[in-house]
């Protein structure tokens, strides 16, 4: 039996019951797609239930504000994702619906390779074979290939791989088994060789070389940075400003970041980590209760303390409101 059909005989015992895979809508599954962009299944389902309770259709999405949007993905990270998300919206109803060709589905903001074959294959049927870290890690170990999997010739040899091996006629299952394959069966770390189909034919199996594939080339550099936050309390309101364009957190909302503690503040953290992929942030939060709003800068608004849980923050700032829960 070749691989491609073991995989695809495999997925029909194993595969995983998700709803976007009862519907054709290529809005419903090109949702799932985004949100599942460095999100696990289990954390990003509620997600996408309450994005397609709350905007059922893309025209419903598109007419939603940016703020709206962000709040709705508090907790996901990686906010470039939603505002990607939001302008996409916009593009498909501008273009009179969604795009049905690969070129088309990569001209979506926030689109790439991997993400237009997934929306592609199982909305349309295209057959274009997904690559994503479920899919090297699995042909690696299968064929032993130890090309490191983010240099260009490995991404070359591994995208031609995928799509000789990808059954046009059943492009859909083919891609949705090798996500499901690599996520349930040929996991990272303590993968199932013992019951597995392939293991007759596994190469890095039958080598030894299960643990070492697939082969990644370290090139990340990790910066720390240490922020302050004070969060004032006057008279029932506080100040935040919302976070500029090309930033991080561009669109969310965070309370008064300084270098310099006012006097009277209160300590409620110190060093609380927050890891990002570039960068591991150690940060301190403050109360200050005055009775007069002090200067800020003029992009700070004055909020009712109540009226915060209504504006989308970052995770860090989330941390924050949390250690607030103590001095109400």
């Amino acid at each position: 039996m070749s691989f491609t059909t073991t995989i695809l005989h495999w997925f029909q015992e194993n595969g995983r019951a998700l709803p976007w895979r009862e519907t054709h809508d290529a809005y419903a599954i090109w949702l799932s797609e985004i949100i599942l962009q460095q999100t696990r299944i289990e954390q990003g389902l509620p997600y996408w239930e309450r994005f397609m309770a709350r905007w059922p259709k893309v025209e419903n999405l598109a007419e939603a504000s940016e703020d709206e949007v962000l709040r709705e993905w508090q907790g996901l990270g990686y906010y470039s994702r939603a505002r990607n998300l939001h302008t996409a919206a916009r593009q498909i109803v501008e273009q009179g619906g969604f795009p049905q060709t690969l070129e088309g589905i990569k001209a979506l903001k926030g689109v790439g390779d991997y993400t237009a074959a997934a929306i592609g294959s199982i909305a349309f049927g295209l057959p274009a074979a997904v690559v994503d870290g479920n899919v090297y890690r699995v042909l690696a170990r299968h064929y032993g290939i130890s090309t490191p999997i983010n240099t260009t010739e490995g991404k070359k040899e591994f995208a031609q791989l995928a799509q000789e091996l990808l059954p046009r006629d059943e492009a859909s299952a083919y891609n949705q088994a090798m996500m499901d394959f690599g996520a349930i069966q040929c996991i990272p770390k303590s993968p199932r060789c013992g019951e597995c189909p392939l293991m007759e034919s596994c190469v890095a199996l039958r080598e030894g070389w299960v643990g070492n594939l697939p082969v990644k080339l370290r090139t990340l550099k990790v910066k720390e940075r240490r922020l302050t936050y004070v969060y004032i309390r006057c008279q029932g309101e506080t100040a935040f400003h919302r976070r500029g364009e090309g930033d991080i957190w561009q669109g969310l909302y965070e309370p008064w970041l300084t270098d310099e503690v006012p006097v009277g503040a209160r300590l409620l953290r110190k060093d609380v980590k927050h890891v990002l992929t570039h960068r591991v942030i150690y940060a301190d939060f403050w109360l200050w209760e005055t009775a007069v709003r002090p200067l800020l800068p003029e992009d700070y608004i004055w909020l009712k303390e109540t009226e915060v849980g209504n504006y989308g923050v970052p995770r860090l700032i989330e941390l924050l409101l949390e250690s607030m829960q103590s001095t109400i």
